[in-house]
């Protein structure tokens, strides 16, 4: 338990993710007597999964699609079918965070393709951009849990469960975040007087949307249904990915040039590189804490404290909903996965279930104070402080947890699917 609180310590402090746990890490081999060697190995072993590979090829899919103009014409698609309500431009907003989570699985990159092109555009019809600094954030968040999701990804890696039927269990529960968040913009919309568009669009321009868009929407449906059909597994579908991106990007959109190539390989190569360097230090972490049977002391007082599957669910999401305001999505993941999914294997809580319960949780993170990294993005695009966008964005927040209790407590939001693959 020592080490738990040493690591907590060093969060606090400000010492990177990556670094506390290796430096509490290595102080645990030290004291347990450990070979030095130990540390090498345990950090190979954990970066060396086929699994794994598929982390660069998202994030470089990702990249790709961005600079290949899928996130426009998403937009544009998303626009023509809502964008004439009230608050019309706000739910665009979400929709297109939505559609574009179908194909990065990236909260950040979600934030900062469609907030990119929202913000400014609700500036100039009047929407106040502490509204939607805050909106895009909570969309942006929506990321992860509509496949591809990297954390998802990240999961099925540690818990040793279908990536593939974790995907899928994210559907509903990444439907649901987005319907609520757009409930609470139609209300606002109408309270504020907030547009959208004039008119609705009329067919012809519904049409012509749908089928500019058609490539970008079609990805997603040839990566999720060859998993679920079993003719490639997750990570040969970023493989596929890149190539579809490339493909339409370069030749089709043609707006992919060969001279942005180097710059998509440098921000692909950086973030892959932030995710693996945490990944195998937390791999570290993980055998040494396992080794001291911290995670069964754990489970052995919780299980003493609590008695029942609903309170033992409650305590975990309180935990994970406050480890998210300070710490990473990946970095928490690989934290808080070895430490719970041994309690709740104890209490049959299903582990694909436990996986989207751990991905909204620390997903939620992301548009919460202080960390809120798509907090910080979409308030860089809006020029707005995090403090001016606390009025909106609580209520908001309010919203992603209450969609989190129902996915925790109703467990066929998320296993429905899954279950069909069986």
């Amino acid at each position: 338990m020592t080490m738990i609180l040493f690591l907590f310590l060093a969060f606090i402090i400000g010492t990177p993710i990556a670094f506390s746990l290796g430096l509490v890490s290595l102080g645990g081999v030290v004291i347990s007597g450990f070979p030095p060697m130990v540390v090498i190995q345990r950090m190979f072993t954990g970066a060396d999964s086929i699994a794994l590979i598929a982390i660069p090829l998202f994030m470089f899919a990702g990249e790709l699609m961005f600079q290949g103009g899928m996130s426009k014409r998403l937009v544009n698609f998303a626009d023509t079918l809502i964008g004439h309500f009230p608050s019309g431009l706000a739910m665009v907003s979400i929709l297109a965070c939505m559609f574009f989570a179908a194909i990065t699985g990236s909260a950040i990159a979600a934030t900062a393709a469609i907030g990119g092109i929202m913000i400014p555009l609700m500036k100039e019809k009047g929407y106040e951009n502490t509204f939607s600094a805050p909106l895009l954030a909570c969309g942006g968040s929506i990321g992860p849990i509509i496949p591809p999701s990297i954390p998802l990804l990240l999961y099925g890696v540690m818990a040793n469960v279908s990536v593939g039927k974790l995907f899928i269990g994210g559907f509903v529960p990444g439907v649901l975040m987005g319907l609520g968040l757009m409930i609470y913009s139609y209300y606002v919309g109408k309270k504020r007087n907030y547009k959208g568009r004039e008119t609705k669009a009329p067919t012809g321009e519904i049409l012509k949307s749908a089928k500019d868009a058609f490539l970008a929407l079609l990805m997603p449906v040839i990566i999720i249904g060859g998993i679920m059909s079993g003719k490639f597994t997750a990570t040969e579908s970023g493989a596929i990915a890149v190539f579809y991106a490339i493909v339409v990007g370069m030749f089709v959109y043609r707006e992919l040039k060969l001279e942005n190539m180097f710059q998509v390989l440098v921000n692909c190569a950086k973030s892959t590189g932030q995710v693996l360097i945490v990944v195998a230090f937390a791999s570290l972490f993980t055998w040494i804490i396992t080794v001291n049977q911290i995670p069964q002391q754990i489970s052995a007082y919780l299980s003493s404290a609590i008695s029942s599957k609903i309170m033992l669910l409650l305590v975990i999401n309180i935990i994970l909903l406050i480890a998210g305001t300070f710490i990473d999505t990946t970095s928490a993941l690989v934290i808080f996965a070895p430490l719970f999914i041994p309690l709740v294997t104890a209490f049959d809580v299903d582990l694909i279930h436990f996986g989207l319960i751990m991905a909204v949780n620390l997903t939620i993170g992301m548009c919460t104070p202080p960390l809120g990294v798509c907090l910080f993005v979409s308030g860089s695009i809006a020029k707005v402080s995090l403090k001016e966008q606390m009025r909106d964005l609580l209520p908001m927040v309010g919203i992603l947890i209450a969609i989190l209790l129902i996915i925790t407590y109703i467990p066929q939001t998320v296993l429905f699917l899954p279950n069909l693959l069986d």
